[in-house]
Formats: structure tokens, C-alpha cells, sequence
């Protein structure tokens, strides 16, 4: 394992650590709104902290980007980019559909991921050009050759509502012809799950470049295909992804294409 995914996976664990212990004290937690249907809790802060601590400790000149405590400075060559709670209205609700998710990036390209359920102990991992995997098992991307018969996930646009229209329209264009299209809730476990080919595809507006990170390096390494929505790799930047098994993949991005408004098409 790479050194620095060695690192990853242990703050990856410790922040699944902070995560377990409290799931049955949600009651007690301090919840505060960050935005609309947008929410942070001591566990978010806590789990964070976690995983800071871990990664200064080995790479003190490294430079952090955070989802609560924002861009931490460091050499910008090495950038670690995390969430520490992806999910969090779930885990505040019980649902039990959430995850850690830890990337690194080397010069502007994602080369390390981890994305960690802390319910179910999962630990899914990728370093570039080593394939990726769950816990000790090599995963791939499912062989479905089409959205007929395909399972897709998606997320909808709740932070970014102004786009909801839209993202309707594309539901209703890949929606006859799946298996179904579900909606758990982590964009990060979303995109473990297709790598890992319990998905065959997954597309959300306006995410977060935490959000998705750790995710696109494992499905690209599991033999996927990720890109925005205009087939190019800016899917960090514009917040707009598709991932899937390549024909599913090339197939959603067509599908959608005729539906999206002019910002969202770039």
C-alpha cells in the first residue's frame, strides 16, 4: 500500500471511529444549519479534527481542504482534500448511509482515495494506476453494456435548488429505460458502489469537490469513466459528474445532454 494512502485509510478509520461511537447519541449532539437542508454537528467537527491531526502529523507541509474548516495552507502541489461526513443528514436521521471520504491530490491530479462506512466496516481504496478495492478484494465496474436494465444512482441538486427543473428533466429522460434509479444519500458511498459494480452509473448536479473526490479516482481506477457534463474532466471545478461502466457512462451523457440548461451544459 502507498504511504499515503496508508495514511488516508488510518484517518479514514479514526474518523469512523468518532462517527460509531456516536451514532446512538445523536440526541445530544450540537446541530447547526449551514445552509438550507445543509447541516453540521460535533461529530462532523470532531471526525475532521481526526483526520487533520493524522495527516499534519505525516505530512505537516501539506496543504487541506475542508469541508468545515475550509482550505488549510501548505504546499499546493500536495493537497489533501476531505469530508469528513458525507451523509449527514442520514447519520442524523439513523439512516445508515454514510462514509468518510479522504483524496489526495499530487500536482493537480487525484492520486489517492479511501472512502470508509464506518457501519458496515467497508473500506473502499484506490492509488492511480493500482487498481481499486474493497477491504482486500480487487473491485471493478459492472460489464453492463447500456441503461437498459442498468441501476443508476443519483443525488438531487438540495443545496443548488435553482437547478431542479433541469435535473428533473434528466431524470425523466433516463428513467424508462433503467432498472431503476436510486437516491441513499452519500454521493461518496454512490460512487464506491460503482466502482465496485453494485451501480452501474451515477450523475448529480452541483456537488462539492469533497463530495466526490475519493469516489472518482476509485471508479476510474475500478475501469470507469467520470467526466462533467460535457464529457471533459472539469467535474471537480463545475460540480456536475457522471460516472459509470463506459457505455453507461457515454449512454447517460447522451441522454441528459438535450436536457441541460446552457450553464450546466459547459
Amino acid at each position: 500500500m502507498h504511504p499515503m494512502l496508508t495514511i488516508a485509510v488510518r484517518a479514514a478509520r479514526a474518523a469512523g471511529t468518532v462517527i460509531y461511537r456516536s451514532m446512538d447519541k445523536v440526541d445530544n449532539l450540537k446541530i447547526t444549519t449551514k445552509a438550507a437542508n445543509d447541516f453540521v454537528s460535533d461529530v462532523d467537527r470532531q471526525a475532521e479534527m481526526a483526520i487533520i491531526d493524522i495527516i499534519k502529523k505525516a505530512y505537516p507541509d501539506h496543504a487541506i481542504k475542508a469541508e468545515e474548516n475550509g482550505e488549510l495552507q501548505g504546499n499546493s502541489d500536495f493537497q489533501w482534500i476531505i469530508d469528513p461526513l458525507d451523509g449527514t443528514t442520514n447519520f442524523l436521521h439513523g439512516f445508515p448511509q454514510f462514509a468518510v471520504s479522504i483524496a489526495f491530490k499530487q500536482n493537480g491530479r487525484l492520486s489517492q482515495a479511501v472512502v470508509f462506512n464506518p457501519v458496515n466496516q467497508e473500506l473502499f481504496t484506490a492509488s492511480r494506476g493500482e487498481g481499486a478495492m474493497l477491504n482486500d478484494r480487487r473491485i471493478r465496474v459492472s460489464k453492463q453494456k447500456g441503461l437498459e436494465g442498468a441501476l443508476l444512482g443519483t443525488g438531487f441538486p438540495f443545496k443548488s435548488q435553482q437547478h431542479l427543473d433541469v435535473y428533473m428533466e434528466t431524470f425523466k429522460a433516463l428513467f424508462p429505460t433503467t432498472a431503476g434509479i436510486r437516491r441513499p444519500g452519500s454521493a461518496a458511498l454512490d460512487l464506491a458502489y460503482v466502482a465496485a459494480g453494485r451501480m452501474d452509473g451515477f450523475w448529480e448536479i452541483a456537488l462539492n469537490d469533497w463530495d466526490m473526490a475519493a469516489g472518482a479516482l476509485l471508479v476510474k481506477e475500478a475501469g470507469g469513466l467520470v467526466g462533467d457534463f460535457s464529457g471533459g474532466d472539469d467535474f471537480l471545478e463545475t460540480g456536475n459528474v457522471i460516472a459509470g461502466s463506459p457505455k453507461v457512462f457515454k449512454e447517460i451523457l447522451q441522454t441528459i445532454k438535450p436536457h441541460l440548461s446552457s450553464d450546466l451544459a459547459r
